[in-house]
């Protein structure tokens, strides 16, 4: 195994999750990124590789135990340890109350919610596992490594139509503040982010076109500055951590 540190991004979509990829690769991190299907990832591998950045892909779906712990151990054992955990998986899907069905809702809980859980215990078990040993009784003495919950609105307040998300999405950030909790002392840097706000992507700017034609006033997030700002929440020294940081454009409410 090498010793290059990994920036492991689950769901790295072609905005907030391929940007934070680029970015980390930037900054000489060995970058491992997933979705489910492996081509879709391949332009933003390219894109990495073409700027003189290591990148891996892998397919994955983050809400199956079996493949999450699979996926983990093979980038130890094989890429390098995982300094950086970025969980990026929206499960943004509105539905009347009225007609939304359990295996819907059960889906998006299982997307925003279950599967942060499972890669964020199975990361934080190596990162912890790398400086005790199996002694994890005595706290760490510097940071050891960062994991990051990329959170939405959703995550303050459920909106009309927004039940299913809400509902995972409130649930993920109560995961984020508990592993916060137990993992600090411990070295281990747990933020979560709420990304409020429309982001420049495809499907803003075919779908939403009105919110779209904001761009040029600064009126949606620019997905590599919403990077930008991971890359400080993982620099930041230990006695200022930030565990929840939000980020929107500065005409959207509060």
């Amino acid at each position: 195994m090498s010793n290059q540190k990994v920036c492991l991004v689950i769901g790295a979509g072609d905005a907030t999750g391929g940007a934070v990829a680029k970015r980390f690769a930037r900054e000489g991190f060995t970058v491992c990124v997933t979705r489910r299907t492996l081509d879709k990832l391949q332009p933003l591998l390219d894109q990495i590789h073409h700027a003189g950045g290591v990148a891996h892909g892998f397919a994955s779906d983050a809400r199956k135990e079996d493949e999450v712990i699979s996926l983990v151990e093979h980038i130890e054992s094989n890429v390098g340890p995982i300094a950086v955990l970025v969980f990026n998986i929206g499960a943004n899907s509105p539905n009347s109350i009225l007609t939304e069905t359990a295996r819907r809702y059960t889906k998006m809980w299982e997307m925003a919610c279950l599967a942060g859980f499972l890669n964020g215990r199975e990361v934080a078990k190596r990162m912890v596992t790398r400086v005790y040993g199996s002694d994890r009784s005595t706290n760490g003495i510097s940071p050891i490594g960062t994991i990051i919950f990329t959170g939405a609105t959703a995550s303050l307040r459920g909106s009309a139509n927004f039940a299913g998300f809400s509902g995972g999405k409130m649930a993920l950030r109560g995961l984020a503040q508990s592993m916060a909790r137990e993992l600090g002392p411990m070295g281990i840097h747990v933020a979560h982010t709420i990304i409020d706000g429309a982001i420049d992507t495809e499907f803003i700017r075919t779908l939403f076109p009105e919110r779209y034609a904001l761009k040029d006033q600064g009126g949606i997030l620019n997905p590599d500055h919403i990077a930008d700002a991971y890359w400080m929440l993982h620099q930041q020294p230990r006695d200022a951590w930030t565990h929840e940081l939000d980020l929107r454009p500065y005409m959207e409410k509060f």
